[in-house]
Order: structure tokens, then C-alpha cells, then sequence
């Protein structure tokens, strides 16, 4: 009884370990959290902390084992076999099985969720045709070959389907709750993952809640508690609620501030090149810019693009001439001859391009710019306007929406002219970035419509000669330049600020920083 209360009393006299608390940027609300639904960074970033798929991203920003354990590639490439772990729970003590990954994927191509990403799950076989309409979800090329080991079946060999496959949408459900919910199970109360945090709460405009899924297989390797996600629209606010010590990490970094976070706060700055491009998209349904692929050179080639770069913004952002950033593995860029042009040169060409567009000065092009409510897009926007103004003639009318509104917008394509977008690599291959502008993929804004393009896309897909395939995407990105349904304007680089405390953050080309690889030690009091 004695050595018992000794015990006891030695135990109440131990340090109670802190509770890990990490606050986190994270722009405006996001649309939702439904995984096979989302599109934004900001929503992918908080749902890559609630689930996991058969890989997940390592510290490098490339894909490592995460449900899936080990696997192997049969029938010449055709057939992957994935072997899961058998202490993958969900967040409330399910098992996680290879049947709920087959949920997720049908889930995923099945017109009735909607998803504008559907055509990236487009390698497994079936899928087009699940997608379409004509068959069933139960036709993927998907297969739970037991509880703990899964079949992904192939329409062709799919070089990148490892990187694919950390993407949400092949991310896994747990079918009890969509069956009870439906679309609406990814709220708080309702939500079930299977990564390493679980849903607490959400609070449209304000945050989003997040704590350790105790049941997470690498749980013991987590060290953050809770972290919270918090919406902040206006990057200048975000600065501000960080200098004030509101946020361990920002969403990104006005560049009004750049100068004085150098001088100033140079040990927290995080700059690393991105896998990434901002463009305008010229919408191809509309007139002035529908069956006129002159006027569209006209205003590519009145941008200046370092002005852009070096006085607007000024973080080592890169001017961008083509649709792939550079560093893609295997992919050859296609530069335009006049990306190398004089700017004098280029606006010589960009006149008389105008003029036999049929505009001048007694008919100017009229166009309007979208662009999501943020200080740099209006910058931006502010400053192409004023160069197609006082180079061409042309007027452009600027037009800013909240987040959600401007995707809506941007989606219906019946309101928009010109619009400002960003289009971040899902996986490191030029298919990421050349399927959105498939006329059959969701997320095709623009109205994009070529069938020529399109057999490329398709033709590269079934590739297995890897110069062969190269030699595809070089000529799909060829007619993309050529046709100019967008206007690459330059490539991203990543741009935070991180508190001294915040410890394991690694610059990575995809940006990818989930809270279970991050820790805090020494937060001053």
C-alpha cells in the first residue's frame, strides 16, 4: 500500500507535457472538405492532414508508403498490387480496408459527386467510361482483392500513377458515414479520416479546427496536438495577425512587405521554387477573344512579364512562356520564338496582330478581368491593364469576387472574358498540368476545345516509350502556346513566413508540409 502511494504521488509530481498547438494560414474559406470534391490548395492542404491515401507525400514532396505498405507492378505495367497495413484505423477505430479505398476511387468518377477531378483518376481502366456515364463505378479498374490488398488496374502503362495516387481524390471513404450523410458527411460531428488528424470544428470565416487522430498507425511519430487552420482572404491582414503572433505559419507573403521581412525577418522567410503556374485564362466560349487567336497573341505579346516579376512582385518568381514549369522530370519545354524577342519586338508584332484582329483606336478591344479579391491579383491586373492600354489601345475593366463566388464564376464561363487562375502541379509529370485543358476535363475553365490536342493527351497516356511520350507532351504543349486558350504569366515560387519554433519544415518543389511531419519546441510563453 505504501510503495502504492509513492507511486501515485510521484506520478502527480511529474511534468504534465504541454499540449502542442499549431496556428496556420490558410487565405480564404475553403470551398469544402470533401475529398473527391475540393480544387483549392488552401482545401487540399487541410485535407491531406485528415486522410491518407496508398501513399503519402514525404518531407521532399515526394510519394512514400502510407496505407499501402509495399507494392508491385504486374502484367507489364498494367496491374499494380498494393499491400496495406493492418493497423491503418479511421478515426474511430474502423479498420481501414482495401474496400474502402475501392469506395473512394468509384466514388471519386462517379458523375453524381461531381467532381471537376475526376479525369485525373482517367489511366484506370473504365474510367473514361464510368466518368461518361456508360458504365457503372463498378467497372473501374479497381479490385479489393482481400481486406488487405488492393488492385489497380490500368488502361496503359501510367508513369506518374505513384505521385497520382497521393492526390485526394484517390483518397479512401468510410462507407458507413457517406452512406448516412451523403455529400454532407465531411462536417464536424460527422467526418471519419484516416490520417493523422481528425475534424473538431469549423467555423466559416474564421478557422478550421483540427486534433490528432489517436487511432492514425504513425500516431507515435506525430507531434502537433491540434492545429488550426485560419482563413484570412487579405494577405496584408495575414501579415499582420503573424507579426502579432496569431500565426506560427503564413498561407503566403504580400509582396508590399517583401522588402522589410528581408531586412527584418529574414531567418523566418521560406522561398522555394514551386511546381506551379499563374496564367490568364481567355474564355474561348465568348466573344472578343472566341475564333480570334490573333487578338489573344496581341495581349500575350503586350505583357510585359518582368515587370511582372521584378517590380510587382519581386520574390524570384520566374517569367513564364510556356504552360510547364521548368524542372518537370522529362518534359521539354516548347518556347515560342517570340519569348525571346525584344520588348520592342514583341509590341511591333502585337499592333499589327491587333489591327488585323480588327481594332484601333476608333474600335478598341473591350475586356474584362476576374480575379479573386487579394492585394497582388488587383495589382496585377491593375498593371496588365495599363499595358494593353497604352500599347495596344485596348480597355480593360477590372472585376474582383470573394474566393467561392469567383470560382463559381470562373466555372459557369458564361461571365468571364479574361480571368486570373494559378494551376499547381498534382503529381511531378507535364500530364498534371496539360489534362486541365482536355475537353473533357472538369476543370477546363476556358472552354478548350481540340480534338488534335486532345489525341496528343490520349496518345501520350498509352505511351510506354518515354521519349516517345516526351516527344507528345512537347508537341501538346506546342499547340497550346500556339492557341493561347491561356496566357502563362510566370511560375510560382512558394513564399512563407515560419516562426523559430516551428521545427521540420522542408522546402519542396510541390509545397506539401502535412502537421504530422512538423513539431513545436521553445514557444516563448
Amino acid at each position: 500500500m505504501r510503495r502504492l502511494l509513492c507511486l501515485l504521488l510521484l506520478t502527480l509530481a511529474m511534468p504534465v507535457q504541454a499540449e502542442q498547438v499549431l496556428r496556420r494560414g490558410n487565405g480564404g474559406d475553403v470551398e469544402g472538405l470533401d475529398p473527391h470534391r475540393i480544387e483549392s490548395v488552401s482545401a487540399s492542404d487541410v485535407v491531406r492532414d485528415l486522410y491518407e491515401g496508398l501513399l503519402r507525400d514525404g518531407p521532399d514532396g515526394r510519394p512514400e508508403p502510407g496505407v499501402a505498405t509495399r507494392w508491385e507492378v504486374l502484367d507489364e505495367g498494367l496491374r499494380y498490387r498494393f499491400h496495406l497495413r493492418a493497423d491503418a484505423r479511421w478515426s474511430n477505430g474502423d479498420p481501414v480496408t482495401a474496400a474502402d479505398f475501392v469506395a473512394g476511387l468509384r466514388r471519386s468518377v462517379d458523375p453524381a459527386t461531381g467532381s471537376n477531378y475526376s479525369q485525373m483518376l482517367s489511366p484506370l481502366r473504365n474510367a473514361d467510361a464510368v466518368i461518361a456515364g456508360a458504365k457503372p463505378p463498378e467497372a473501374l479498374g479497381a479490385i479489393a482483392v482481400d481486406e488487405h490488398t488492393l488492385d489497380i488496374v490500368l488502361r496503359a502503362p501510367t508513369p506518374y500513377l505513384l505521385g497520382l495516387l497521393t492526390h485526394s481524390s484517390a483518397s479512401p471513404v468510410h462507407r458507413p458515414t457517406v452512406a448516412a450523410w451523403g455529400k454532407d458527411f465531411a462536417r464536424a460531428g460527422r467526418m471519419v479520416s484516416n490520417g493523422a488528424y481528425r475534424l473538431h470544428d469549423w467555423v466559416l470565416q474564421s478557422h478550421i479546427e483540427l486534433e490528432r487522430n489517436a487511432y492514425y498507425w504513425d500516431d507515435a511519430a506525430t507531434s502537433i496536438d491540434r492545429v488550426f487552420y485560419l482563413s484570412t482572404e487579405d494577405i496584408d491582414s495575414e501579415f499582420k495577425r503573424y507579426r502579432a503572433g496569431e500565426l506560427d505559419i503564413t498561407y503566403t507573403l504580400p509582396s508590399s512587405q517583401s522588402a522589410w521581412v528581408r531586412m527584418h525577418l529574414q531567418d523566418e522567410l521560406r522561398i522555394h521554387p514551386y511546381l506551379g503556374v499563374y496564367y490568364y485564362g481567355l474564355n474561348l466560349a465568348r466573344p472578343p477573344l472566341r475564333d480570334n487567336p490573333k487578338l489573344r497573341l496581341a495581349l500575350a505579346l503586350a505583357v510585359d512579364r518582368d515587370i511582372i516579376t521584378g517590380k510587382v512582385l519581386g520574390n524570384g518568381e520566374v517569367p513564364a512562356y510556356t504552360w510547364v514549369p521548368p524542372g518537370v522530370e522529362g518534359h521539354r519545354s516548347a518556347v515560342p520564338e517570340w519569348a525571346h524577342w525584344t520588348r520592342e519586338q514583341r509590341l511591333d508584332r502585337a499592333r499589327a496582330l491587333y489591327a488585323e484582329a480588327g481594332f484601333g483606336p476608333d474600335n478598341p478591344a473591350e475586356v474584362e478581368i476576374l480575379y479573386n479579391t487579394q492585394e497582388d491579383h488587383r495589382k496585377i491586373a491593375t498593371v496588365i491593364a495599363a499595358m494593353w492600354k497604352q500599347w495596344l489601345g485596348a480597355k480593360a475593366t477590372l472585376r474582383n469576387q470573394e474566393w467561392k463566388v469567383y470560382l463559381q464564376t470562373r466555372r459557369l464561363g458564361v461571365d468571364t472574358q479574361v480571368y486570373r487562375a494559378g494551376w499547381i502541379g498534382d503529381y511531378n509529370d507535364p500530364n498534371t498540368f496539360m489534362e486541365i485543358l482536355h475537353s473533357g476535363h472538369g476543370l477546363n475553365d476556358v472552354g478548350y476545345d481540340n480534338p488534335a490536342f486532345d489525341a496528343l493527351l490520349d496518345d501520350a497516356s498509352r505511351e510506354i516509350d518515354p521519349v516517345r511520350r516526351a516527344h507528345l507532351m512537347h508537341q501538346a504543349e506546342a499547340m497550346i502556346i500556339d492557341d493561347l486558350p491561356v496566357l502563362p504569366l510566370y511560375f510560382y515560387v512558394t513564399k512563407h513566413l515560419v516562426k523559430p519554433w516551428v521545427k521540420g519544415w522542408v522546402g519542396n518543389i510541390m509545397d506539401r508540409h502535412p502537421t504530422r511531419m512538423l513539431s513545436v519546441e521553445g514557444r516563448p510563453q
